[in-house]
């Protein structure tokens, strides 16, 4: 890092900015760094493998190169490393056509504010990048049994009552399980939940085909570990369903973590989590 200059600092996370511009839904960092030998053409030196990381060192440098950008608002990541570029970020990029303008204002605000050592930044954020891969690996491992487990634990936390999960040769079925918002299921919806732990996306048509086997009085759940397609997607974000939950792996998690200390024993030791804190910088 110490030998790149501020010109191709600027030229690698303006090549970062073009692989992000027309992603809404963002780039993990292993997608934006594969990616970037396609948009700029890497000196010998960048190409090389670093020894601490094995990883080819313009990653690193674009790592590094990246922090003032995301301490002045124009790139977020977040703790899956999902990139994202920031509405502030988009005006910056029309605002400073040449690299190293671009480069030089995002600096210039990074040293306005309270800073710490990139390398505790890196750090952290390829941490967090390999916890989030083993987690998805994990989950998307757990058969529809095991998870049914963890969705059971996970309602009983949310001061839901499951009343029945489908036996093993109805797990393939619409439903597989059942729950209510009251101990006696006498008030109140009925939740009707699908689980699929495998497979492609779920598309738009396998969501309204679940929704046709509810009643008029159910909710509707669907968690997905394989994600949904991007047409089912729209649909969702458009909130064309009413009366539908519809959760990806890392939505599905997101609850999870928010109630850990509430689940049971028998359904956390599926997905046991632990916090670790990092030197995180500036908010």
């Amino acid at each position: 890092m110490s030998n790149t200059t501020t010109q191709r600092a600027g030229e690698l996370l303006r090549s970062v900015f073009e692989i992000l511009w027309d992603k809404n839904e963002g780039l993990t960092a292993k997608e934006v760094l594969a990616l970037v030998p396609n948009f700029t053409k890497l000196t010998a030196e960048e190409s090389q493998l670093t020894v601490d990381t094995r990883a080819p060192r313009y990653e690193k440098i674009i790592r590094v190169s990246s922090i003032p950008f995301t301490h002045a608002g124009w790139l977020t990541k977040n703790e899956r490393g999902r990139w994202f570029i920031t509405e502030e970020g988009y005006q910056a990029c029309r605002r400073f056509t040449n690299v190293q303008a671009f480069y030089a204002e995002a600096i210039r605000i990074y040293s306005s504010r309270r800073r710490i050592a990139p390398e505790s930044v890196v750090e952290m954020e390829l941490a967090q990048e390999s916890a989030w891969a083993q987690i998805e690996k994990h989950l998307y491992q757990l058969n529809t049994r095991e998870l049914q487990i963890m969705l059971a634990g996970l309602l009983r936390a949310m001061e839901y009552y499951p009343s029945w999960m489908a036996p093993a040769e109805k797990q393939k079925g619409q439903i597989n399980l059942i729950a209510f918002s009251d101990p006696i299921g006498a008030k109140g919806q009925r939740i009707m939940a699908q689980i699929r732990n495998k497979g492609q996306a779920l598309t738009l048509e396998g969501i309204k085909s679940f929704l046709a086997a509810l009643t008029p009085n159910d909710y509707g759940m669907i968690i997905s570990m394989s994600g949904f397609t991007n047409e089912a997607m729209q649909a969702l974000s458009a909130n064309q369903f009413q009366r539908l939950t519809a959760l990806d792996a890392p939505a599905f998690f997101d609850l999870w973590k928010e109630y850990y200390d509430l689940i049971h024993q028998e359904a956390r030791y599926l997905l046991p989590v632990k916090a670790v804190h990092f030197l995180s910088g500036f908010e």
